[in-house]
């Protein structure tokens, strides 16, 4: 009898360990965005906004204000992909400085840096879908 209560406690035990290991599809996904956008970040975007995302004095933006993310959604592909040669303000600082083009970007690096940096250094914007930032690239051409 004990050894049959024991059994069905480790049963019941990896179960549970089982079902709590598995993520959805867009769990793993947004893991694996997350990731790869971290390395994208460092290699392309790092040198100007620094490595946590607070940009350089008066040169370069900070990427931690949500509130302008949230209002640019639909331009942020744009200006990863194409730069930004215009002038922004961000927390009441006005940015004048071009940001280059990264051409070399595919749609998916775009997607993968903007989950990065849309869910760092304070943002919690949660996923961005591959085919609406391929949408989004293609219209600001």
């Amino acid at each position: 009898m004990r050894n049959r209560v024991l059994y069905i406690l480790f049963t019941v035990a990896c179960l549970c360990i089982f079902i709590q290991a598995c993520q959805s599809e867009q769990e793993i996904t947004y893991a694996r965005y997350y990731v790869n956008g971290k390395g994208l970040y460092e290699k392309y975007c790092q040198n100007c906004h620094a490595p946590d995302g607070s940009g350089l004095k008066n040169l370069y933006p900070p990427l931690t204000d949500t509130v302008y993310m949230k209002d640019n959604l639909g331009k942020l592909a744009c200006i990863v992909k194409y730069g930004l040669n215009d002038t922004i303000t961000i927390g009441g600082q006005v940015y004048d400085s071009k940001m280059p083009a990264t051409t070399e970007l595919t749609d998916i690096d775009v997607t993968q840096i903007l989950v990065y940096i849309g869910n760092s250094f304070g943002n919690k914007l949660g996923t961005f879908d591959m085919k609406e930032v391929s949408s989004q690239v293609k219209e600001c051409r």
